[in-house]
């Protein structure tokens, strides 16, 4: 190398030379040579080298040039491709080196690099894989299904232990992309998951704060489907006297997914089942069985009000912009994939990134009376989808206004899942009971507790009347007071006496919908995400000849070599 000095822990927190010569990075510069036929091997190891074995300049790290990075990779990255070998994610030109410029800034001003371009599906997937990677301490990838043409709905998790829930610790979700022609949203999480793991590792005590006590997923496309169509028709009207083909792609193409639905109406319709039987006393807003209807094919005659509900309680409406009525017939293996999501982790937050307004909408915002547009309907309790803007397709160079105009909006978003309380309700023997109501007087919209027996609940500051209540034990009520400038959620447990309870008169009265546990009847859709699991959950996928030069490495397996895993 042409310097004396090198400083650990390196660029990718290799704590010591020793660390960084047994690490899986440093075995691909070992053997890249053979594996790539001699091609571009020089640059390619010296390049690598600059990474593993930083130079040393003043006690701190000086990152390599990213001119240099750039130049080698487009030289070399056909060898990469011509064995169908991902570019190594530690030669990420954009995150592990540097323009020469920004080789002055000091330790005390460091800086998260973001280039604030379009992504293919392709690109995407490498970059929320790399990120992982990456910050493999504080982040994963999972997959929970495929789409109708087989692309992987990847997602990305934040947290200070990922793939676990935590007692008491708040999960927050952020879908981009529902509709494939809405891209903006798409963009603005695939920036937000670099802005994340790049400032957790740069010291952000913010950053830092938030994912060590918030366990967030990042889900940047839920229709890879019809963003390839949009984006093909936007690339094909890219002529740069005509700028329609960014701004007017017809507004509907890659709207619904492959097979011509509108994931954002293939939802089941279950606020019109809130708004008939609201007058019972009993009834509840949360948690309300799916009916059999939605999954053998009876479609609901009722007419849509203006609103715009989001994914979660929006049923089969009439769509506006593309897609028939005969569509919301089906389940659409992307809807599936989310529905079996939402009831596998106790979100406390979420909001899905549309575009074609500038709005924010909530669940049960369609109309009470369907033919009277103008009725105010509001939702007992608010979540968000969010309408970034009229553009559903900016030209590439608005996004980098876009990330401006939103990023702390998001940040404060996931920042509020730790307003209001949260607690545990146990038995008297300690153990903890889950599927608790806890109520509050005046909002007619329950939560639930998790399988530890924790819960959240937003709420304003004042005073509130909670009760705890679940079958076979008698409630419990409490009255509290949230200060106005509390900083983080007050913590109120609630301990549930065994009880045999007299059944209510709402019991006999509201006819039976079955259970919210009753999913899926027959297993008809389970296919969607089985199809492609192995026998532990872990997805198939044949390996390249050269896997096995890491295999029995000892380390990690490079899943990030993968180029489409």
């Amino acid at each position: 190398m042409p310097y004396t000095r090198t400083i650990f822990p390196n660029i990718l927190d290799h704590k010591s030379r020793q660390d960084a010569e047994l690490s899986t990075e440093y075995l691909l510069l070992s053997v890249v040579h053979s594996l790539l036929n001699g091609e571009c091997t020089p640059d390619i190891r010296m390049l690598g080298c600059s990474v593993l074995a930083p130079r040393c300049e003043r006690n701190r790290i000086l990152k390599p040039c990213r001119s240099t990075c750039e130049a080698v990779r487009k030289g070399c990255a056909h060898a990469f491709e011509g064995i169908e070998m991902a570019w190594p994610y530690f030669l990420d030109c954009d995150r592990f080196f540097q323009e020469a410029a920004l080789a002055s800034i000091s330790p005390e001003e460091p800086a998260t690099i973001i280039q604030f371009t379009y992504h293919t599906n392709a690109q995407m997937i490498n970059i929320l894989k790399k990120t992982a990677a990456t910050c493999s301490d504080i982040a994963r990838t999972y997959s929970i299904g495929r789409s109708t043409e087989g692309r992987d709905l990847l997602i990305i998790e934040f947290s200070n232990n990922p793939g676990q829930h935590e007692l008491l610790e708040p999960e927050v979700k952020l879908i981009g992309n529902m509709h494939g022609n809405e891209v903006l949203g798409r963009e603005l999480l695939i920036y937000m998951t670099q802005y994340l793991c790049s400032e957790y590792q740069l010291g952000n005590e913010r950053i830092q704060t938030l994912i060590n006590t918030t366990r967030i997923h990042i889900f940047p496309s839920m229709n890879p489907d019809g963003y390839e169509i949009a984006s093909s028709e936007v690339e094909g009207n890219s002529d740069p006297e005509n700028d329609q083909g960014y701004r007017y792609n017809g507004w509907t193409s890659g709207r619904a997914n492959a097979q011509n639905i509108d994931l954002n109406r293939n939802f089941p319709d279950l606020t019109t089942i809130v708004y008939n039987r609201r007058r019972s006393r009993r009834f509840r807003s949360d948690h309300i069985p799916i009916p059999d209807s939605y999954w053998f094919g009876k479609v609901s005659a009722s007419t849509p009000g203006p609103g715009r509900a989001p994914h979660r309680l929006r049923g089969w409406l009439k769509a506006s912009a593309g897609a028939c009525l005969s569509c919301a017939r089906q389940v659409a293996p992307e809807t599936y994939a989310v529905m079996k999501w939402i009831r596998s982790i106790p979100f406390v937050i979420s909001a899905s990134l549309h575009a074609g307004d500038l709005v924010v909408s909530y669940p049960f915002d369609l109309s009470r009376h369907p033919l009277e547009l103008k009725v105010f309907s509001p939702t007992p309790d608010e979540q968000i989808t969010v309408e970034l803007g009229c553009d559903k397709f900016p030209a590439e160079e608005e996004l980098y206004s876009g990330w401006q105009d939103n990023k702390e909006a998001l940040l404060s978003f996931m920042e509020s899942v730790h307003r209001g309380i949260k607690g545990t309700v146990q038995d008297e023997d300690g153990n903890p009971i889950k599927g608790a109501s806890i109520s509050v007087r005046g909002i007619r919209h329950d939560v639930s507790t998790a399988e530890q027996g924790d819960y959240w609940r937003l709420l304003n500051p004042g005073y509130h009347i909670l009760t705890a209540s679940a079958p076979g034990y008698s409630k419990v009520m409490k009255k509290i007071y949230l200060p106005s400038r509390m900083q983080k959620a007050g913590n109120v447990n609630f301990v549930l006496r065994k009880s045999v309870l007299e059944p209510d008169v709402d019991d006999f009265v509201i006819p039976a919908m079955g259970t919210y546990d009753r999913f899926d009847p027959y297993n008809q859709f389970e296919r969607y995400t089985l199809s492609e699991l192995g026998e532990n959950g872990e997805e198939r996928q044949e390996k390249p000849w050269w896997w096995s030069y890491f295999a029995q490495s000892g380390n990690a397996a490079p899943t990030w070599l993968l180029r489409n895993y």
